[in-house]
Protein backbone atom coordinates (compact mmCIF):
# COMPACT_ATOMS: atom_id res chain seq x y z
CA UNK A 1 0.00 0.00 0.00
CA UNK A 2 2.64 2.48 0.75
CA UNK A 3 4.81 1.62 -2.48
CA UNK A 4 1.65 2.12 -4.31
CA UNK A 5 0.85 5.60 -2.41
CA UNK A 6 4.91 6.58 -3.32
CA UNK A 7 4.34 5.62 -6.65
CA UNK A 8 0.81 8.22 -6.88
CA UNK A 9 2.81 10.84 -4.89
CA UNK A 10 5.79 10.69 -7.56
CA UNK A 11 3.77 10.26 -10.58
CA UNK A 12 1.18 13.10 -9.65
CA UNK A 13 4.71 15.02 -9.24
CA UNK A 14 5.82 15.09 -12.60
CA UNK A 15 2.88 14.23 -14.14
CA UNK A 16 2.32 16.14 -17.78
CA UNK A 17 -0.35 17.49 -19.29
CA UNK A 18 -0.15 15.01 -22.36
CA UNK A 19 0.08 12.63 -19.24
CA UNK A 20 -3.03 13.89 -17.61
CA UNK A 21 -5.17 13.59 -21.40
CA UNK A 22 -3.59 9.86 -21.87
CA UNK A 23 -5.03 8.73 -18.47
CA UNK A 24 -8.59 10.65 -19.75
CA UNK A 25 -8.17 8.64 -22.43
CA UNK A 26 -7.84 5.41 -21.22
CA UNK A 27 -10.78 5.64 -18.16
CA UNK A 28 -13.13 7.24 -20.35
CA UNK A 29 -15.53 4.33 -20.85
CA UNK A 30 -16.05 3.99 -16.81
CA UNK A 31 -14.06 6.46 -14.96
CA UNK A 32 -16.52 6.69 -12.13
CA UNK A 33 -16.18 3.30 -11.55
CA UNK A 34 -12.65 3.89 -10.05
CA UNK A 35 -14.48 6.41 -7.65
CA UNK A 36 -17.46 4.37 -7.25
CA UNK A 37 -15.65 1.23 -5.46
CA UNK A 38 -14.02 3.08 -2.86
CA UNK A 39 -16.52 5.49 -1.96
CA UNK A 40 -19.09 2.86 -1.55
CA UNK A 41 -16.26 0.78 1.05
CA UNK A 42 -16.01 4.65 2.38
CA UNK A 43 -20.05 5.04 2.86
CA UNK A 44 -19.81 1.74 5.03
CA UNK A 45 -18.09 3.65 7.91
CA UNK A 46 -20.34 7.03 7.73
CA UNK A 47 -23.48 7.12 10.47
CA UNK A 48 -26.23 6.31 9.68
CA UNK A 49 -29.57 5.48 11.37
CA UNK A 50 -29.64 1.94 12.93
CA UNK A 51 -32.46 1.07 10.60
CA UNK A 52 -29.77 1.43 7.85
CA UNK A 53 -26.92 0.36 10.04
CA UNK A 54 -25.90 -3.01 11.00
CA UNK A 55 -28.01 -4.85 13.71
CA UNK A 56 -24.91 -5.42 15.87
CA UNK A 57 -24.80 -1.84 16.30
CA UNK A 58 -29.10 -1.76 17.09
CA UNK A 59 -27.87 -4.62 19.66
CA UNK A 60 -25.58 -1.80 20.96
CA UNK A 61 -27.37 0.94 21.44
CA UNK A 62 -30.70 -1.19 22.89
CA UNK A 63 -27.76 -2.26 25.70
CA UNK A 64 -25.68 0.60 25.97
CA UNK A 65 -27.72 3.72 24.82
CA UNK A 66 -26.23 6.82 23.06
CA UNK A 67 -26.53 8.06 19.64
CA UNK A 68 -29.15 6.25 17.86
CA UNK A 69 -26.42 5.65 14.79
CA UNK A 70 -24.39 3.30 13.27
CA UNK A 71 -22.09 2.37 10.42
CA UNK A 72 -23.43 -0.47 7.79
CA UNK A 73 -20.24 -2.17 8.29
CA UNK A 74 -19.52 -4.60 11.24
CA UNK A 75 -16.22 -4.17 11.93
CA UNK A 76 -15.11 -0.54 11.50
CA UNK A 77 -11.18 -1.41 11.88
CA UNK A 78 -11.55 -4.50 9.16
CA UNK A 79 -13.31 -2.35 7.10
CA UNK A 80 -10.78 0.59 6.99
CA UNK A 81 -8.63 -2.21 6.26
CA UNK A 82 -10.41 -3.02 3.28
CA UNK A 83 -10.95 0.77 2.19
CA UNK A 84 -7.24 1.45 2.47
CA UNK A 85 -6.40 -2.08 -0.22
CA UNK A 86 -9.13 -0.70 -2.88
CA UNK A 87 -7.25 2.90 -2.95
CA UNK A 88 -4.46 1.24 -2.87
CA UNK A 89 -5.56 -1.03 -6.03
CA UNK A 90 -7.30 1.89 -7.78
CA UNK A 91 -3.94 4.13 -7.04
CA UNK A 92 -1.43 1.34 -8.74
CA UNK A 93 -4.01 1.04 -11.43
CA UNK A 94 -3.86 4.90 -12.56
CA UNK A 95 -0.23 5.18 -12.01
CA UNK A 96 0.27 1.80 -14.14
CA UNK A 97 -1.52 4.10 -16.45
CA UNK A 98 0.81 6.89 -17.35
CA UNK A 99 3.88 5.24 -16.56
CA UNK A 100 3.47 2.53 -19.41
CA UNK A 101 2.25 4.70 -22.17
CA UNK A 102 5.80 4.27 -23.20
CA UNK A 103 6.08 0.89 -25.23
CA UNK A 104 9.49 0.31 -23.77
CA UNK A 105 7.93 0.72 -20.21
CA UNK A 106 5.06 -1.49 -20.73
CA UNK A 107 7.52 -4.22 -22.32
CA UNK A 108 9.40 -4.01 -19.00
CA UNK A 109 6.14 -4.66 -17.02
CA UNK A 110 4.98 -7.06 -19.15
CA UNK A 111 8.55 -9.15 -18.08
CA UNK A 112 8.25 -8.53 -14.82
CA UNK A 113 4.38 -9.44 -14.80
CA UNK A 114 5.11 -12.68 -16.80
CA UNK A 115 8.26 -13.71 -14.40
CA UNK A 116 6.41 -13.03 -11.28
CA UNK A 117 3.27 -14.98 -12.00
CA UNK A 118 5.69 -17.54 -13.22
CA UNK A 119 7.86 -17.99 -10.15
CA UNK A 120 4.21 -18.40 -8.26
CA UNK A 121 3.57 -21.18 -10.45
CA UNK A 122 6.83 -22.93 -10.22
CA UNK A 123 6.75 -23.16 -6.71
CA UNK A 124 3.15 -24.63 -6.96
CA UNK A 125 4.59 -27.59 -9.40
CA UNK A 126 7.54 -28.15 -7.16
CA UNK A 127 5.97 -28.66 -4.02
CA UNK A 128 3.12 -30.91 -5.78
CA UNK A 129 6.17 -32.93 -7.33
CA UNK A 130 8.43 -32.90 -4.81
CA UNK A 131 6.66 -31.48 -1.58
CA UNK A 132 10.37 -31.87 0.86
CA UNK A 133 12.25 -29.03 -1.29
CA UNK A 134 9.37 -26.75 -1.83
CA UNK A 135 7.08 -25.20 1.05
CA UNK A 136 3.78 -25.39 0.73
CA UNK A 137 2.30 -21.71 -0.99
CA UNK A 138 -1.25 -20.74 -0.37
CA UNK A 139 -2.74 -23.20 -2.84
CA UNK A 140 -5.68 -19.98 -3.83
CA UNK A 141 -2.93 -17.60 -4.31
CA UNK A 142 -0.54 -19.83 -6.54
CA UNK A 143 -3.89 -20.83 -8.82
CA UNK A 144 -4.43 -17.57 -9.73
CA UNK A 145 -1.49 -16.30 -10.04
CA UNK A 146 -0.51 -19.66 -12.70
CA UNK A 147 -3.72 -18.72 -14.62
CA UNK A 148 -2.82 -14.72 -14.81
CA UNK A 149 0.72 -16.15 -15.89
CA UNK A 150 -0.75 -17.97 -18.79
CA UNK A 151 -1.92 -14.93 -20.60
CA UNK A 152 0.85 -13.05 -19.95
CA UNK A 153 3.60 -15.39 -21.01
CA UNK A 154 1.41 -15.70 -24.16
CA UNK A 155 1.67 -12.08 -24.37
CA UNK A 156 5.41 -12.65 -24.04
CA UNK A 157 5.60 -14.80 -26.77
CA UNK A 158 3.85 -12.59 -29.21
CA UNK A 159 6.14 -9.50 -28.38
CA UNK A 160 8.81 -11.91 -29.42
CA UNK A 161 7.06 -12.60 -33.10
CA UNK A 162 6.23 -8.99 -33.14
CA UNK A 163 9.95 -8.29 -32.41
CA UNK A 164 11.03 -10.90 -35.26
CA UNK A 165 8.91 -9.88 -37.84
CA UNK A 166 9.61 -6.01 -37.76
CA UNK A 167 13.50 -6.56 -38.06
CA UNK A 168 14.56 -6.34 -34.11
CA UNK A 169 17.94 -8.44 -33.07
CA UNK A 170 16.83 -12.25 -33.80
CA UNK A 171 18.69 -13.41 -30.53
CA UNK A 172 16.89 -11.43 -28.42
CA UNK A 173 13.48 -12.40 -29.98
CA UNK A 174 14.80 -15.61 -29.42
CA UNK A 175 15.63 -15.27 -26.18
CA UNK A 176 12.14 -13.68 -25.28
CA UNK A 177 10.29 -16.15 -26.80
CA UNK A 178 11.75 -18.77 -24.74
CA UNK A 179 11.48 -17.11 -21.84
CA UNK A 180 7.70 -17.10 -22.12
CA UNK A 181 7.42 -20.42 -23.87
CA UNK A 182 8.61 -21.76 -20.27
CA UNK A 183 6.58 -19.39 -18.31
CA UNK A 184 3.49 -20.59 -19.82
CA UNK A 185 4.38 -24.39 -19.32
CA UNK A 186 5.32 -23.96 -15.81
CA UNK A 187 1.61 -21.92 -15.38
CA UNK A 188 -0.14 -24.33 -17.75
CA UNK A 189 1.21 -27.27 -15.72
CA UNK A 190 0.16 -25.61 -12.44
CA UNK A 191 -3.30 -24.68 -13.96
CA UNK A 192 -4.62 -27.56 -15.42
CA UNK A 193 -2.35 -30.32 -14.25
CA UNK A 194 -2.56 -29.20 -10.08
CA UNK A 195 -5.72 -27.08 -9.98
CA UNK A 196 -9.32 -27.40 -9.89
CA UNK A 197 -11.10 -28.29 -12.97
CA UNK A 198 -12.78 -24.90 -12.80
CA UNK A 199 -10.00 -23.16 -12.47
CA UNK A 200 -8.61 -24.28 -15.57
CA UNK A 201 -12.20 -23.53 -17.66
CA UNK A 202 -11.73 -19.96 -16.13
CA UNK A 203 -7.74 -20.38 -17.75
CA UNK A 204 -9.41 -21.80 -21.14
CA UNK A 205 -11.90 -19.43 -21.54
CA UNK A 206 -8.87 -16.55 -21.32
CA UNK A 207 -7.08 -18.61 -24.20
CA UNK A 208 -10.01 -18.32 -26.29
CA UNK A 209 -9.77 -14.79 -26.03
CA UNK A 210 -6.69 -14.37 -26.92
CA UNK A 211 -6.59 -16.70 -29.91
CA UNK A 212 -10.04 -14.91 -30.86
CA UNK A 213 -8.27 -11.57 -31.60
CA UNK A 214 -5.23 -13.19 -32.76
CA UNK A 215 -7.27 -14.73 -35.65
CA UNK A 216 -9.29 -11.65 -36.46
CA UNK A 217 -6.00 -9.46 -36.62
CA UNK A 218 -4.20 -11.78 -38.60
CA UNK A 219 -6.74 -12.85 -41.36
CA UNK A 220 -8.04 -9.15 -41.12
CA UNK A 221 -11.14 -9.66 -40.82
CA UNK A 222 -14.22 -7.17 -42.04
CA UNK A 223 -16.06 -6.16 -39.08
CA UNK A 224 -19.17 -7.83 -39.91
CA UNK A 225 -17.05 -11.21 -40.29
CA UNK A 226 -14.83 -10.26 -36.70
CA UNK A 227 -18.42 -9.36 -35.29
CA UNK A 228 -19.65 -13.23 -36.17
CA UNK A 229 -16.76 -14.35 -34.70
CA UNK A 230 -17.12 -12.26 -31.37
CA UNK A 231 -21.09 -13.08 -31.42
CA UNK A 232 -19.81 -17.24 -31.53
CA UNK A 233 -17.65 -16.86 -28.94
CA UNK A 234 -20.42 -15.57 -26.68
CA UNK A 235 -22.93 -17.83 -27.32
CA UNK A 236 -19.82 -20.76 -26.58
CA UNK A 237 -19.20 -19.06 -23.28
CA UNK A 238 -22.79 -19.13 -22.51
CA UNK A 239 -23.27 -22.59 -22.92
CA UNK A 240 -20.74 -23.76 -20.76
CA UNK A 241 -21.43 -20.99 -18.37
CA UNK A 242 -25.38 -22.57 -18.30
CA UNK A 243 -23.72 -26.14 -17.77
CA UNK A 244 -21.29 -24.89 -15.00
CA UNK A 245 -24.51 -22.87 -12.78
CA UNK A 246 -27.38 -25.50 -14.27
CA UNK A 247 -28.23 -27.01 -10.58
CA UNK A 248 -27.68 -23.32 -8.92
CA UNK A 249 -30.28 -20.35 -8.88
CA UNK A 250 -30.41 -17.51 -6.76
CA UNK A 251 -27.69 -17.56 -3.87
CA UNK A 252 -26.79 -21.10 -4.66
CA UNK A 253 -24.99 -19.86 -7.64
CA UNK A 254 -22.41 -18.51 -5.35
CA UNK A 255 -21.55 -22.01 -4.24
CA UNK A 256 -22.16 -23.70 -7.50
CA UNK A 257 -18.54 -23.91 -8.67
CA UNK A 258 -16.23 -23.74 -4.98
CA UNK A 259 -14.59 -27.18 -3.97
CA UNK A 260 -16.72 -29.03 -1.81
CA UNK A 261 -16.51 -27.47 1.69
CA UNK A 262 -18.93 -30.03 3.98
CA UNK A 263 -22.47 -30.16 4.57
CA UNK A 264 -22.11 -28.57 8.19
CA UNK A 265 -19.80 -25.29 6.86
CA UNK A 266 -22.29 -24.99 3.63
CA UNK A 267 -25.06 -25.13 5.79
CA UNK A 268 -22.99 -21.89 7.71
CA UNK A 269 -22.33 -20.16 4.76
CA UNK A 270 -25.80 -20.67 3.36
CA UNK A 271 -27.42 -18.60 6.65
CA UNK A 272 -24.56 -16.43 6.22
CA UNK A 273 -25.56 -15.41 2.61
CA UNK A 274 -29.47 -15.95 3.41
CA UNK A 275 -28.65 -12.78 6.98
CA UNK A 276 -27.17 -10.72 3.77
CA UNK A 277 -28.70 -7.28 3.64
CA UNK A 278 -29.03 -5.36 0.47
CA UNK A 279 -25.53 -3.20 1.11
CA UNK A 280 -23.54 -5.93 3.05
CA UNK A 281 -21.63 -6.25 6.75
CA UNK A 282 -18.90 -4.47 5.75
CA UNK A 283 -15.73 -4.85 3.14
CA UNK A 284 -13.32 -7.22 4.89
CA UNK A 285 -15.82 -8.55 7.18
CA UNK A 286 -16.31 -11.49 6.29
CA UNK A 287 -14.38 -14.02 8.53
CA UNK A 288 -15.10 -11.98 11.83
CA UNK A 289 -18.71 -12.33 10.99
CA UNK A 290 -18.78 -16.32 10.12
CA UNK A 291 -18.01 -17.22 13.94
CA UNK A 292 -21.18 -16.60 14.62
CA UNK A 293 -22.35 -18.97 11.81
CA UNK A 294 -19.86 -21.76 13.27
CA UNK A 295 -21.13 -24.53 15.52
CA UNK A 296 -17.42 -23.65 17.20
CA UNK A 297 -16.95 -20.07 17.89
CA UNK A 298 -13.41 -20.52 17.40
CA UNK A 299 -13.02 -21.50 14.14
CA UNK A 300 -13.31 -19.35 11.46
CA UNK A 301 -15.61 -19.94 8.36
CA UNK A 302 -13.31 -18.53 5.67
CA UNK A 303 -14.93 -17.22 2.39
CA UNK A 304 -14.82 -19.93 -0.68
CA UNK A 305 -14.88 -17.80 -3.11
CA UNK A 306 -14.12 -14.56 -4.15
CA UNK A 307 -17.45 -13.78 -5.35
CA UNK A 308 -19.05 -14.95 -2.03
CA UNK A 309 -17.31 -12.29 -0.16
CA UNK A 310 -18.04 -9.65 -1.87
CA UNK A 311 -21.53 -10.43 -1.77
CA UNK A 312 -21.42 -10.44 1.95
CA UNK A 313 -19.28 -8.07 2.17
CA UNK A 314 -20.73 -5.61 0.33
CA UNK A 315 -24.45 -7.17 -0.51
CA UNK A 316 -26.23 -7.35 -3.99
CA UNK A 317 -25.23 -3.44 -4.59
CA UNK A 318 -21.18 -3.94 -4.60
CA UNK A 319 -21.53 -7.52 -6.46
CA UNK A 320 -23.15 -5.72 -8.97
CA UNK A 321 -20.75 -3.02 -9.03
CA UNK A 322 -18.20 -5.44 -9.53
CA UNK A 323 -19.15 -7.18 -12.20
CA UNK A 324 -20.67 -4.20 -13.98
CA UNK A 325 -16.72 -2.55 -13.36
CA UNK A 326 -15.12 -5.88 -14.73
CA UNK A 327 -17.48 -6.50 -17.81
CA UNK A 328 -17.18 -2.71 -19.48
CA UNK A 329 -13.08 -2.89 -18.65
CA UNK A 330 -13.02 -6.08 -20.32
CA UNK A 331 -15.39 -4.38 -23.77
CA UNK A 332 -12.86 -1.80 -23.76
CA UNK A 333 -10.11 -4.11 -23.75
CA UNK A 334 -11.75 -5.94 -26.15
CA UNK A 335 -12.28 -3.58 -28.61
CA UNK A 336 -9.03 -1.51 -28.21
CA UNK A 337 -7.30 -4.45 -28.73
CA UNK A 338 -8.90 -4.98 -32.00
CA UNK A 339 -7.60 -1.26 -33.17
CA UNK A 340 -4.19 -1.15 -31.83
CA UNK A 341 -2.26 -3.15 -34.48
CA UNK A 342 1.04 -4.23 -33.46
CA UNK A 343 1.15 -4.13 -29.66
CA UNK A 344 -2.77 -5.32 -29.77
CA UNK A 345 -1.43 -8.22 -27.45
CA UNK A 346 -0.91 -6.03 -24.44
CA UNK A 347 -4.78 -5.26 -23.86
CA UNK A 348 -5.24 -9.00 -25.29
CA UNK A 349 -3.67 -9.81 -22.43
CA UNK A 350 -5.11 -7.66 -19.83
CA UNK A 351 -8.20 -8.77 -21.42
CA UNK A 352 -7.37 -12.55 -20.97
CA UNK A 353 -6.50 -11.91 -17.49
CA UNK A 354 -9.89 -10.02 -16.74
CA UNK A 355 -11.88 -12.59 -17.89
CA UNK A 356 -9.97 -15.38 -16.17
CA UNK A 357 -10.48 -13.53 -13.31
CA UNK A 358 -14.27 -13.01 -13.28
CA UNK A 359 -14.73 -16.39 -13.66
CA UNK A 360 -12.15 -17.85 -11.51
CA UNK A 361 -13.89 -15.05 -8.50
CA UNK A 362 -17.02 -18.22 -8.44
CA UNK A 363 -13.92 -20.98 -8.20
CA UNK A 364 -12.19 -19.66 -5.26
CA UNK A 365 -10.99 -16.85 -3.28
CA UNK A 366 -7.48 -16.38 -4.63
CA UNK A 367 -8.44 -13.18 -5.98
CA UNK A 368 -8.78 -11.89 -2.01
CA UNK A 369 -5.22 -11.78 -1.21
CA UNK A 370 -3.76 -8.26 -1.84
CA UNK A 371 -0.84 -9.62 -3.85
CA UNK A 372 -3.22 -11.01 -6.51
CA UNK A 373 -5.54 -7.50 -6.17
CA UNK A 374 -2.49 -5.49 -6.80
CA UNK A 375 -0.89 -7.73 -9.68
CA UNK A 376 -4.82 -7.64 -11.66
CA UNK A 377 -4.57 -3.84 -11.37
CA UNK A 378 -0.94 -3.05 -12.97
CA UNK A 379 -2.33 -5.89 -15.38
CA UNK A 380 -5.76 -3.76 -16.30
CA UNK A 381 -3.83 -0.68 -15.97
CA UNK A 382 -1.25 -2.00 -19.04
CA UNK A 383 -3.59 -3.07 -20.89
CA UNK A 384 -6.13 0.35 -21.18
CA UNK A 385 -2.71 2.69 -21.65
CA UNK A 386 -1.54 0.40 -24.10
CA UNK A 387 -5.02 0.42 -26.05
CA UNK A 388 -4.89 3.98 -26.46
CA UNK A 389 -0.93 4.10 -26.31
CA UNK A 390 0.84 5.95 -29.70
CA UNK A 391 4.28 6.03 -28.05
Amino acid sequence: MMAAALGLLATAASAQKADYEHYLRATHFGRWILVAIPLGIALQLAPVWLGLAHPIWASTHDALGGVPLGPITADIGLTLNALLQAVAAVSLLGVTIVVVRDRSRAELVLLVLSGTTAIAALAMDLHRILPGLMAATPADLATTMAGLGIMLNMAVMQLAAERAETRHSLLRSITIGLYGLLGALVSALATFGFSSANSAVAAGFGIVLILMVLVIRRLDLSPLAAGALAAAGLIGTAIVLTFLFEQGSGLALLLRLVPDVGTETKAALERMLADTRWFGAGAGTFSALGRIYQSDASEALLAPSTATAIFADMGWVGLAVAGVACVLALIRLFFGALQRGRDSFFPTAAAACLLFALVQSFAGPGLLRPAAILCLSVIVGLGLSQSVSSR
